[in-house]
């Protein structure tokens, strides 16, 4: 008896041929895992295609798909969700920090937060069932055989047959997760969570699903991207993981990076000197505020945040939150000396300083943009020209809060023939401010006037530009542009240097407000 050269692989078909929708799988599920109400880590959604009479009921069995390039196991900070020998991924709730990475990750929004613990889970494929030779509870439940689990590199296994032999489709196969569920039969208006059009009024079979700012709704009621006659019958709402404290702290962290970008450029060019208290006192104080205020923000966004701590003890490294956790520890260090420098009266040091700070301030300001391309779920975010964009953000963020400070903190400005001019580092804030703010703005239309490559970047940017967030990002567009044509303006002599300063305030909330649009418009396109 020769021995297999291939590792076992699990992998499920579910055969829509033969289910009946009758939920088992979802009732046997939460019995066997303990799943509590409101969360599901599988359920059935039923779509019905065609207009009376020529109508038929759809449906699609979902849940994780156990990805063999699973992206929640590289979003994961702690390794608290890892792929096991076997091809089964796998969660450990003992190191889940609650950080929501894996379900920003997940394509298929499989992955939610336990109420009870506060912990990530998932269908993990029963796998304390698996290890003991026994079937998932699904597979045993099902009255009609329509789920079924083997190794896929088994050639005798069933599994492999359907597989190798019939027709079969996965979800979303563009994501390069190379998926391991494979759904027999099934209609492409239950596969496309964009195909089936939102009933009218909202109102699904048995329930309404829940609404507001923390949860996505099935469906979308101006947009569907099928020709078909594609109608939700039931569906789960799921949870938008990352929240205003997300969008608030890519602010905060854009500030901290920035007041010390601007500020070693200033000094690097001659606008400002090393004996100046804004490059000794102001630059490490506000930076370090905001950098502390973007730490508490991260760590009240956490679902446990005394596990915080792990991220640094048992850092798993392809995840971009222990690579940023890492960057602006470094950073936060370059600050520290920085302001012990200024304490004990040395006025070169913070120079050389300058020499890691400089680098670490622009990873500080940009990895974030690595962060969301990490949550592969999220198509808007999948941009090549976010890192820019984040830079010219940190610069335009630096500006807006440093330019006050020289007018409170210097002497009043030099006067020739009668005539008063800004000091030379106050026209160079005043310069990098307009222009920052108009290069934001100019890259803000072009990612909103291209024609996007997926349907869910688009649906996502209608969401931002038209939908619910539009408040918030035509707001943010008009305070933007007030506060970068305020200072060209003021620079130009056309206004006042005052009238100039005070389009800082509005570029600052105007970039807050876009911020908060961008985050969670991201979030907002159903996924399931």
């Amino acid at each position: 008896m020769t021995q297999r050269a291939d590792p076992i692989q699990w992998a499920k078909v579910i055969d829509h041929t033969r289910c009946i929708g009758c939920h088992a799988c979802t009732t046997a599920c939460k019995s066997e895992n303990l799943v509590p109400l409101s969360v599901t880590r599988t359920y059935v959604k039923h779509v019905d295609i065609g207009v009376f009479p020529q109508a038929r009921r759809a449906h699609q069995v979902t849940r994780c798909n156990q990805c063999a390039h699973a992206p929640c196991a590289t979003a994961c900070p702690t390794t608290a969700m890892f792929k096991r020998p076997d091809g089964i991924v796998d969660f450990d709730k003992s190191i889940c920090i609650g950080c929501k990475a894996c379900m920003a990750a997940c394509p298929y929004d499989a992955i939610f937060i336990n109420p009870e613990d506060h912990s990530a889970e998932k269908c993990n494929f029963c796998a304390h069932r698996i290890d003991v030779q026994l079937e998932p509870a699904c597979v045993v439940v099902c009255p009609t055989q329509a789920i079924l689990v083997g190794d896929m590199n088994d050639s005798d296994s069933y599994v492999a047959q359907i597989i190798n032999r019939d027709t079969v489709a996965v979800r979303r196969p563009e994501k390069e997760t190379l998926p391991k569920l494979f759904y027999k039969g099934a209609h492409q208006a239950t596969l496309d969570p964009l195909a089936a059009r939102r009933p009218e009024g909202g109102l699904f079979m048995w329930s309404e699903q829940q609404e507001g700012s923390d949860f996505v709704t099935s469906g979308n009621p101006n947009y569907n991207n099928s020709s078909a006659a594609a109608l939700l019958s039931y569906d789960v709402a799921h949870s938008i993981p990352w929240d205003w404290r997300v969008s608030l702290y890519t602010w905060t962290k854009g500030i901290a990076s920035g007041v010390y970008l601007v500020a070693c450029l200033l000094v690097l060019i001659g606008a400002l000197g090393v004996n100046n208290s804004i490059w000794l006192w102001a630059t490490p104080i506000v930076s370090g505020g905001f950098l502390a205020l973007t730490g508490a923000l991260l760590l009240w966004d956490l679902e446990h945040p005394e596990r915080f701590y792990l991220i640094f003890t048992r850092p798993q490294w392809r995840s971009w939150l222990v690579k940023g956790a890492f960057i602006i520890a470094g950073y936060t260090l370059v600050l520290l000396l920085h302001f012990i420098a200024s304490v004990a009266g040395s006025k070169t040091f913070q120079t050389w300083l300058m020499i890691p700070g400089i680098p670490l301030s622009i990873l500080t300001a940009v990895y974030t943009a690595y962060l969301f391309a990490q949550a592969k779920a999220r198509d808007m975010w999948q941009n090549p020209l976010l890192p820019p964009h984040l830079f010219v953000q940190a610069l335009l963020l630096g500006s807006a809060i440093l330019l006050p400070l020289t007018v409170m903190l210097r002497t009043p400005p030099r006067v020739d023939l009668f005539i008063a001019f800004p000091p030379f580092d106050q026209i160079v804030l005043l310069w990098a401010l307009g222009i920052s703010s108009l290069i934001h703005l100019l890259m803000v239309w072009g990612e909103v006037s291209v024609t996007h490559p997926t349907a869910h970047a688009r649906l996502a940017i209608w969401e931002m530009v038209k939908g619910r967030y539009k408040n918030d990002f035509w707001t943010a567009i008009i305070l933007s542009f007030a506060g970068g044509i305020l200072p060209l303006l003021a620079v130009l002599g056309v206004l006042s240097t005052s009238i100039g300063v005070a389009g800082a305030p509005l570029a600052l909330i105007g970039l807050m407000l876009f911020e908060n649009a961008y985050v969670q418009a991201g979030q907002s396109v159903p996924l399931a």
